[in-house]
Parts: structure tokens; sequence; C-alpha cells
């Protein structure tokens, strides 16, 4: 086997984006981390370890269990999305999302569905100073986020068992529980009959999101919009006409899509080099 180049440190690093992948490090093969032990592996203020595993936590790759212990987030184990066009999505769908923005002055989000997470593609940000910030990145549990629920709840019911109730998903951490599967079942039907779904601070403490799927010419589901508003906002914010605008925003971008065939893939996602 052919030695690897012995790796050298680059002359032009920068400090604190190498202590954040140093905390990854740490995260990845310890498992879990104190704010202290992060400190004083770091040689920094625990203020300074601080900032840095919030941002960590922000972009979903740490969360802090029930003891205050950060541990490894959904993006850590996520591999490539294996779906080439998404870039195309992000510049096909960017100008809707930037119009419903300015519109609602909230956050939308744009995501696909890879297996049982969300990807967040494209965030715009509303320019309240309370608002919901950028969540390009981030990944997330689809039966938890309002566009994963938007694109679960188009699946056939064997496709979603296979999901969150087979052995594999108890062996990856994706399963429902039985006392709580009928109740994500009747859920997803009332988007299958609503045509949206919700989140209220299911993902996120003070969040709330209405989320819809997108689908292309022949009606297959290639993604999803979501609203995010701060949850004391979100009353208001649906009863001003939420639903009705993201509507209108996901008909004419699936216009947009419609004149760029994809085909999605067994996994309910497109796969082909063309949105």
């Amino acid at each position: 086997m052919q030695n690897l180049p012995l790796r050298k440190k680059p002359t032009y690093s920068i400090e604190a984006v190498d202590n954040a992948l140093q905390l990854l490090q740490l995260l990845r093969d310890g498992g879990s981390l104190r704010l202290k032990d992060a400190a004083d592996e770091l040689g920094v203020a625990p203020s300074t370890a601080h900032r840095l595993l919030a941002m960590l936590v922000y972009r979903g790759f740490a969360v802090q269990d029930e003891t205050r212990r950060y541990v490894p987030g959904p993006a850590m184990g996520a591999g490539p999305a294996g779906v080439p066009w998404t870039r195309l999505l992000r510049n096909v769908a960017r100008p809707h999302m930037e119009l419903l923005s300015s519109r609602l002055n909230e956050t939308v989000n744009l995501m696909i569905r890879v297996g049982t997470k969300v990807r967040f593609l494209e965030t715009v940000e509303g320019t309240s100073t309370l608002r919901v910030g950028d969540r390009q990145g981030t990944v997330l549990p689809a039966n938890k986020a309002s566009g994963g629920k938007a694109m679960l709840a188009e699946l056939e019911p064997a496709m979603v068992e296979q999901l969150f109730r087979s052995q594999n998903a108890e062996i990856g951490g994706d399963s429902i529980p039985d006392a709580e599967y009928p109740a994500f079942l009747r859920e997803l039907e009332s988007v299958r009959s609503n045509g949206f779904a919700a989140n209220f601070e299911g993902t996120e403490e003070g969040i709330s999101a209405l989320g819809m799927a997108l689908h292309n010419g022949k009606g297959e589901v290639v993604g999803a919009i979501s609203v995010a508003t701060p949850v004391t906002r979100f009353r208001a914010v649906f009863d001003a006409g939420l639903v009705q605008a993201m509507v209108e925003m996901r008909r004419q971008l699936e216009i947009d899509i419609a004149a760029n065939p994809a085909e999605p893939t067994g996994a309910g996602h497109p796969s082909s080099s063309q949105l």
C-alpha cells in the first residue's frame, strides 16, 4: 500500500477554523465533549469554546444531551447527498424564495430529502431583528422538519414503514417508537389533506415553520420549501395569508422546475444531471 504524504499545517491556517475542526475531531473520536474539556483541549477561554460549539450546534454538527454534554449531531455522519443537480435547483428557486421572503419578511428555506433526513440547500433570511437565521447545510430528521413531513406525506405507506420501522431504521437510530408511530401516520394523513406540514418547535426551541413539497412536471416530489418564523410570530403570519402566499410561490417555482425535467430516484429525490 502506498504511504500517504505527511500532512503539514498550512501557513495560512485560520485559528478559529482550525479550532472548530479540532472540536469536530474530538466529537467524532470521543463521542461526547464537555465545555470545560473543549476549552482545555484548545487552550482557549470557555467563552471562546462555547462560541465555537454553538456554531457547530447551529450547523447541525453537534447537539447537547440532557447532561449538557455536546455529542455528534445529524450532520456529522451525513455523507454526500448524491444529487448532482442541487446547485441548479438552488439557482432556479432562489429568485422565488427572495420574493416570498420579501413579501412575508420571514425566512424561507429550500431542502431535499435524503433517506430519513432533510438537507437545507438554500436560505433567504427575513430582515426583522428577531428572525430565523441561515440554515443552509443543516441536516435534520425528515419526520420532524416541516418540509420533510411534506415530502414524506407523498410516499407510499410501505416506503414510510421501511424508512422508520425497519431493522435498518433501528440500527441507524431513525426508528419511530411503537407508541408514537400511529400519531405520526395520522399527521402525514393530515398533511396530505391540508397540502402543507407544520413544525412547532419540533426541531428547534422557539421556532415554528410551515412546509410544502415541490414537484416536477410529472407531479413527482423533488424537494420542499418552508417558511420559518419565531414561534411568537407564527400565528400572526399564518393568519395574514401564509398558506396562500406559499401556494402561489410554489406554483410559479414548479413552472420553472417543469421547464427543466428531473426524474426522481427510488429514494424519493431526483438523480438526473438536469432539474
